[in-house]
């Protein structure tokens, strides 16, 4: 089995996409062959997936083998509404044989497979599964992406403490934004003060590899 990391957040529109193509680009600058698949989209109108389009252009610059591949073979399972899965699908049951087969394809053409999940840990699937269902499923290293805004320490700690209580290995990193400013002084001091890393994104992206792929 191939090195699996998923990349989770403690909301949408944290920036996991932006993350994840972060990613895809150091691994690869480690001589690393990456992959990536997201295995749920919502929001698909027309069959463009504007996530796994982004991330198959990314894959493509980094990796041949996928050269040939289709948004469908990053994005195996899509819905039009922009919702989580159990709305979008009218809680149709998550067929796992469409994700193994998606993720066996992908993993004979990398070394290293990212795993983009959609929304937070605990957007609903179905009635059965949760997205962090998932990443105990894959068996998958993880990625808490959180951001720099007020509320981020809630928000962080939440994610994090839930992690922690299914032993899933992960590593969390801060996605600050422009309007970030205010972080310094009204959140990252908590963090500093009771010993958690602050690790950033854009900053701390060499860092984060390292500690993912040694997990």
């Amino acid at each position: 089995m191939r090195k699996r990391i998923f990349i989770t957040a403690t909301n949408t529109d944290i920036g996991k996409t932006y993350t994840t193509k972060l990613l895809l680009r150091e691994f690869a600058s480690r001589g690393l062959r990456v992959g990536v698949i997201k295995p749920i989209e919502t929001g698909v109108v027309d069959d463009f997936a504007p996530d796994g389009s982004e991330l198959l252009e990314c894959v493509k610059e980094l990796n041949s083998q996928f050269k040939n591949l289709s948004v469908k073979d990053i994005v195996p399972i899509t819905y039009e509404l922009p919702a989580a899965p159990f709305i979008s699908s009218n809680n149709t049951k998550l067929d796992l044989d469409v994700l193994d087969a998606a993720v066996e394809k992908l993993e004979k053409i990398c070394d290293v497979l990212l795993i983009e999940g959609a929304g937070g840990l605990l957007v609903p699937i179905d009635e059965d599964m949760m997205m962090i269902d998932l990443i105990k499923y894959f068996k998958a290293q993880t990625l808490l992406v959180t951001h720099c805004s007020l509320g981020c320490i809630n928000d962080t700690l939440l994610s994090k403490r839930l992690l922690e209580n299914e032993n899933i290995k992960h590593v969390v990193a801060f996605n600050c934004r422009d309007n970030d400013d205010s972080f310094s002084s009204v959140s990252e001091p908590y963090f500093l003060k009771t010993g958690f890393e602050v690790m950033k994104v854009d900053r701390n992206i060499d860092t984060i590899c390292d500690v993912l792929y040694n997990l």
